[in-house]
């Protein structure tokens, strides 16, 4: 996520109950994958393990981003933005 996208996340969080889920979820996946990334050795299971966390990380980024994509056409097409 770029860091503007991430100043925007962190602006409409605190008003937007689902971002803010996918967000806390979305750090909290990726806590999980940076742990594991950071083994050594990963045993089979691990891996699957991690697989799933990337899998779920991914799905909670799309949704912020379908968020941050409804908000950005809510206020370009507000008529203040005219």
């Amino acid at each position: 996520m770029e860091a503007y996208d991430e100043e925007l996340v962190k602006s409409l969080a605190p008003q937007n109950d689902e971002l803010r889920r996918a967000d806390q979820a979305h750090r909290e996946l990726k806590a999980e994958v940076d742990a594991l990334a950071a083994k050594p050795f990963l045993s089979p299971e691990e891996e699957v393990r991690r697989k799933e966390l990337q899998k779920l990380k991914l799905a909670e980024k799309d949704k912020i981003m379908r968020i941050l994509v409804g908000y950005r056409r809510s206020v370009g097409s507000s008529p203040s933005a005219n």
